[in-house]
C-alpha cells in the first residue's frame, strides 16, 4: 500500500499494482504538464500538476463510488465484480489526462489531434496493457469509462469518470483550482454533494442524480464551475497568452504530423516547449518566456445582449486599426442542463418523494444559471494601436448604447 499526502483530499492511499500505474511513463509526463496551462501567468500560485489532479480524481472518484454503494446497494451484484468496478473505476480516473499535450488544450488547435484520440493510442501501449493485467482491469473497460464510450458495460461508472455533469474529475479540478488561485468562489460542499449522489432508474436507464436533500450542494457546485470560467478559466491574461503560445507553437512545430506518433508525443511537456523556444526570437517566443504582453484588453462583454455592443466595437476598433485587433469570443454551456423543450442534452436528476425531477424543476437557482454563458473580448496590439483610444473607442459606444 502507498500513502500519498495532497491538500485537497489529505491522504491518497494506492494499491502496490496501482502505485506501479503511476509509475508508469505516461503518468509521470503529467507532472510536467500543469493543471491549468497559462493561468499561471495571471496567478502565480497556479503551478500544479495534472499529475496532481490525476490523483485528486481518484480520491473523488474513490468516495463516490463507496457512498453509492453504501446507500445504493442493491445495484451492485456480487462481491467479485463491485470489487472489479472500484478497480476500474480508480484506474480510469487515475488515467483520464494522459491524452493532454503541452498546456493541454491551447496545443490542440495547432496539432489538430484531440487529446481523446491520444488517450485511445497510449491506453493500447504495451506497457499500459500490461499495467492494467496487473491491476486487474480490462483496457477495453477503462478505455470506454475515459473516452465516455455510450457502450461501456457500466454506464453509471462512466458517469463518474467522464459524465456531462456529476463526474469526479470535475469534482476534483474545481476545489484544486481554487486552492491553487486563491480563489474562495470556486469552493462547493463537496462532502454534501458526494454524499447525496445515487443511482436512479431513469427514462434511459440508470444515471447518477442527486438525492433530494442534496441540491443545496449541487447549486453550490454548480456556482463554483461558473465563478471558475468568469475568474480563472477565461482570465483575460490567460486567454492573452493561450493566443501567443499557438503562434510559438506554430514555429515551434512547423510539421505537427511529426508529433502524431504517440512515443514522440509522449517526450513532449510544458517543460520542454518552453526550453525549446529558448532557441527563438520571435515575438511570440520572446513573449512566452517573459512574460510579455503583446495584447491589452480594449473591453470585455459578459452577458448575450451585449453581443450588439460587441460588434459594433469590433467593427470600431477594426475599422481603425485593420490588423491590429483580436476577438476573442468564449461560451460555455453552464451545467449541459437542458436548454428547452424538447431538448435531449443530458440533465442532473433529483430524487423526490414524488419521483424524478429535473434539476431546474428543482432548484430556481440552476434553472436561471442553466444555459450558456458567455465571455467575449477585444484585444488590440500593444505596438500597432493607441491602447487609451482604443479602449476610449469602445467606453463611448457602450455609453451610447445605454443611454
Amino acid at each position: 500500500m502507498k500513502r500519498i499526502y495532497d491538500p485537497i483530499h489529505d491522504f491518497i492511499e494506492l494499491t502496490d499494482a496501482e502505485a506501479r500505474l503511476l509509475d508508469s511513463t505516461p503518468m509521470q509526463r503529467l507532472r510536467r504538464l500543469r493543471q491549468l496551462g497559462l493561468a499561471y501567468f495571471a496567478y502565480p500560485s497556479a503551478e500544479h500538476s495534472r499529475f496532481s489532479h490525476a490523483l485528486g480524481a481518484l480520491a473523488a472518484g474513490t468516495r463516490v463510488f463507496d457512498s453509492l454503494v453504501a446507500h445504493c446497494r442493491q445495484f451492485f451484484s456480487e462481491p467479485k465484480d463491485l470489487e472489479y468496478q472500484r478497480k476500474l473505476v480508480r484506474s480510469a480516473l487515475l488515467l483520464h489526462d494522459v491524452g493532454h499535450g503541452p498546456f493541454s488544450h491551447a496545443c490542440e488547435a495547432v496539432l489538430g489531434v484531440a487529446h481523446e484520440q491520444r488517450t485511445r493510442a497510449i491506453l493500447a501501449l504495451p506497457e499500459m496493457r500490461a499495467l492494467f493485467d496487473d491491476v486487474g482491469v480490462q483496457s477495453h473497460d477503462v478505455s470506454a469509462l475515459i473516452l465516455g464510450k455510450a457502450q461501456s458495460d457500466y454506464p453509471v461508472l462512466a458517469e463518474i469518470v467522464s459524465g456531462p455533469n456529476l463526474d469526479a474529475d470535475r469534482m476534483d479540478y474545481l476545489l484544486r483550482d481554487a486552492y491553487f488561485t486563491g480563489v474562495a468562489s470556486g469552493r462547493y460542499d463537496s462532502a454534501q454533494l458526494i454524499g447525496s449522489l445515487r443511482i436512479y432508474d431513469g427514462p434511459k436507464g440508470r444515471v447518477l442524480g442527486v438525492d433530494g436533500r442534496g441540491v443545496v450542494a449541487l447549486e453550490s457546485f454548480v456556482l463554483a464551475r461558473y465563478m471558475m470560467f468568469a475568474t480563472v478559466y477565461f482570465h483575460h491574461t490567460t486567454r492573452m497568452f493561450e493566443r501567443i503560445l499557438q503562434d510559438a507553437l506554430r514555429e515551434l512545430w512547423p510539421n505537427p504530423h511529426r508529433l502524431d506518433d504517440v512515443e514522440e508525443f509522449l517526450r513532449w511537456d510544458d517543460f520542454r516547449v518552453i526550453n525549446e523556444l529558448r532557441g527563438y526570437s520571435s515575438v511570440a517566443a520572446r513573449a512566452m518566456r517573459e512574460r510579455l504582453r503583446i495584447f491589452a484588453v480594449a473591453a470585455e462583454f459578459n452577458a448575450e445582449q451585449d453581443l450588439q455592443v460587441y460588434e459594433r466595437c469590433e467593427k470600431a476598433l477594426r475599422d481603425r486599426w485593420p490588423a491590429a485587433v483580436w476577438a476573442d469570443a468564449q461560451e460555455q454551456l453552464m451545467h449541459r442542463l437542458p436548454l428547452g423543450a424538447g431538448d435531449d442534452r443530458p440533465t442532473v436528476y433529483i430524487g423526490s418523494s414524488s419521483g424524478l425531477m429535473e434539476a431546474r424543476e428543482a432548484s430556481d437557482l440552476i434553472k436561471k444559471i442553466s444555459g450558456k454563458a458567455y465571455w467575449r473580448k477585444l484585444f488590440v496590439e500593444r505596438a500597432k494601436t493607441n491602447v487609451a483610444e482604443a479602449r476610449a473607442v469602445c467606453r463611448a459606444i457602450m455609453r451610447e448604447h445605454a443611454g
